[in-house]
């Protein structure tokens, strides 16, 4: 069975939330945790937090980026392996990317060059 690779790309609103607690960090880690060992063979590249700061590049400018006034942000990305769509979604769906309600996980599959 041949695997794909999907990015994952975390979204969630733009503004600041107010840092959850050690207790909640603990019960949230103890999740992605137990996540992260049920799908240890989906995960490809766990991928990382992304910073607040970044650049928009173009032929014409570079300008300062992400835009304050989008009302989302990428927050982080993960690549992960399933053999289908459905099953890369089944994969995010029980990730903590996706615990609250106001975020979101955007699933792309990532297109291999073709065999020369």
């Amino acid at each position: 069975m041949t695997m794909k690779k999907y990015l994952c790309v975390v979204r969630s609103p733009s503004g600041k939330c107010s840092p959850p607690s050690p207790s909640q960090m603990e019960e949230m880690y103890a999740k992605f945790n137990a996540w992260k060992d049920k799908f240890e063979a989906n995960i490809f590249d766990m991928g990382s937090k992304l910073s607040d700061a970044g650049k928009v590049v173009s032929q014409a400018k570079t300008l300062d980026g992400p835009f304050v006034e989008v009302k989302e942000i990428i927050g982080g990305y993960m690549i992960i392996e399933a053999e289908s769509m459905e099953k890369a979604i089944e994969v995010v769906k029980e990730s903590p990317g996706v615990g609250s309600p106001e975020s979101s996980v955007e699933i792309r599959e990532m297109m291999q060059p073709p065999m020369e």
